[in-house]
């Protein structure tokens, strides 16, 4: 049975629990993208205004699963989830990928915890400083009768105060006109209009973002067009970013092998960039001497970004695309 007995005219359904693997059957294929198109469910959960910036964030040798902001505060958030039960292997992914990207949120789902993981977790909130923040989420999914199934989201560990915490982060940064956080917002902010008004659509970005970068897909698995304040320049590149190192060097070698052709199409040098010692790669134009606090060049700043997108797209579209093959 799944209705409950009337209350006068109102017929109520029961809530029935649904198999996770029926609603994502890969964790990495189905359950990463439903939380990368579906940050404000997450964000709900975590009292958030979330946004996630993108999936497989490379952290070393390693793949993060996805990485965002909470735009409320202006403090990065990343996230590692998984569809079973807490284990050893998941926690020191969870500390290596907080470490390495010196996150201010860290956030573990998973469809149970077992206590000593959720024990671990509370143990790293008293431990650590205000600036850090563990989370542990547990996520099912139910329906009623015969509908579609819904998620559910709930938190079994978070710092103490939580909510006192995040409410004067909030308060102080709406105070703080001069925050980088703040000015990094505006200004893409109007990089979203400049898009719109010029008919791009290189981006389904509803909100912007509250940091120096800014990310937009490429439509090809493993890399994105990427805009950045870069210590003191700006940067417009193509950045190969797949999680197995040997697909961004071959495709890396394959546009080195094309850099004549694409510089000419492009119109002037481009910066190739292996990044030794990690697992992505670039290839980018800059612009010297720029800085998000000097908003009077803002928009010779956005002028500059859109043309070098523009040309960067173009001449990669001229000699064949991003390479595909793995």
């Amino acid at each position: 049975m799944t209705d409950l007995p009337a209350t006068g005219s109102t017929a109520l359904g029961r809530l029935l629990p649904v198999p996770l693997r029926e609603v994502w059957a890969h964790e990495a294929l189905d359950f990463t993208p439903w939380l990368l198109a579906n940050p404000e469910v997450l964000g709900e959960a975590l009292d958030m205004d979330l946004e996630i910036d993108s999936a497989e964030h490379p952290v070393g040798d390693f793949s993060l699963d996805l990485i965002g902001t909470d735009l409320r505060t202006g403090r990065s958030v990343v996230i590692e989830n998984q569809l079973e039960a807490t284990d050893h292997s998941h926690l020191g992914q969870l500390l290596t990928y907080a470490g390495g990207t010196d996150a201010a949120n860290i956030v573990w789902v998973a469809k149970a915890f077992r206590e000593e993981h959720r024990a671990a977790l509370d143990w790293l909130n008293s431990r650590t400083d205000t600036e850090t923040c563990f989370f542990g989420v547990e996520v099912s999914a139910v329906r009623i009768g015969s509908s579609a199934a819904a998620p559910l989201l709930r938190v079994v560990a978070q710092p103490n105060d939580w909510g006192k915490t995040v409410r004067a982060a909030a308060q102080a940064r709406e105070g703080g006109s001069s925050d980088k956080a703040m000015l990094y917002g505006q200004f893409w902010d109007r990089y979203l209009t400049e898009l719109s008004g010029a008919g791009l659509h290189w981006t389904k970005a509803r909100k912007s973002p509250k940091q120096n970068w800014f990310e937009m897909p490429s439509g090809v698995s493993g890399t994105a067009f990427t805009i950045s304040f870069a210590r003191g320049r700006l940067r417009s590149e193509l950045y190969l970013g797949h999680s197995n190192r040997e697909v961004n060097t071959t495709r890396y070698q394959h546009l080195l092998q094309a850099r004549d052709a694409l510089e000419t199409s492009f119109g002037a040098d481009l910066t190739f960039e292996p990044l030794e010692g990690k697992l992505s790669c670039r290839i980018a134009d800059y612009f010297e001497g720029a800085s998000i606090e000097a908003t009077n060049e803002w928009d010779s700043y956005l002028t500059w970004f859109i043309n070098t997108q523009r040309r960067l797209r173009a001449a990669l579209k001229e000699i064949g695309g991003i390479p595909t093959a793995q």
